[in-house]
């Protein structure tokens, strides 16, 4: 059966070794597991995006969690920042269920893609700007074969934004100069296509109420409205 030209990113991300840093620390994080998810056959290698390929919405965080996606390989899926944002999503009906557990658990996603501008697990969850830009290929790419659908992003967190920016300007869209700063709640106009800044689903922010569920629903509404999702 022949492959859709974003199934065969994915499955060219999934085999990427580039970083050698990344590389060592996923597959150590594999091999010595969490003593909760000892039984697992952890995933280990980069995480490709998750959702339909002919997305209206994108959503983009910053790298895979050591035990979440790093584990399950499916993006936010099996870690708590995971289970803010599906259920924000299942909330505004951009998802069929409010939680994801694993990469059979049933999930769909409706007209909406995840992705990440690093796709390998990081060390204390921080990417190096040189491994941010090492990977950024492969999310132009997939920008750029999401572009004939795309009409809205949500990106999560300040790393995520300056990641994504370039990304934008490298698959054709007009990037304002100067670049615009994130914020929670911005907006920006790309020419076609609306840019929305939210605050990560990290567990700091979170925790401490930087981002409350409603704030979470609030901006994956408008930009659900934004892309005629809804």
């Amino acid at each position: 059966m022949h492959r859709t030209p974003l199934a065969d990113l994915d499955a060219r991300v999934s085999d990427c070794r580039a970083c050698p840093r990344l590389v060592a620390w996923r597959e150590d994080v594999a091999r010595t597991k969490r003593a909760a998810f000892a039984d697992w056959t952890y995933w280990g290698r980069p995480v490709p995006g998750f959702g339909p390929p002919d997305a209206r919405l994108l959503v983009i965080g910053l790298a895979p969690a050591a035990h979440g996606g790093n584990r399950t390989g499916r993006m936010f899926t099996g870690d708590r920042s995971g289970d803010v944002l599906y259920q924000a999503m299942y909330d505004v009906g951009l998802a069929s269920q409010p939680t994801a557990v694993s990469v059979d658990d049933g999930l769909e996603l409706y007209g909406v893609r995840i992705t990440s501008p690093v796709h390998c697990a990081p060390p204390d969850n921080k990417p190096t700007p040189a491994e941010r830009d090492t990977c950024r290929p492969w999310l132009v790419e997939e920008l750029a074969l999401l572009r004939p659908t795309l009409r809205a992003a949500v990106v999560l967190g300040a790393f995520g934004w300056q990641a994504a920016l370039p990304a934008f300007a490298a698959a054709g869209w007009t990037v304002p100069r100067p670049r615009p700063r994130f914020a929670h709640g911005t907006r920006v106009d790309l020419g076609g296509l609306d840019l929305f800044g939210c605050f990560h689903v990290s567990q700091r922010n979170t925790f401490t109420g930087l981002l409350t569920p409603e704030m979470l629903r609030d901006v994956l509404r408008t930009a659900a409205e934004t892309a005629g999702l809804r």
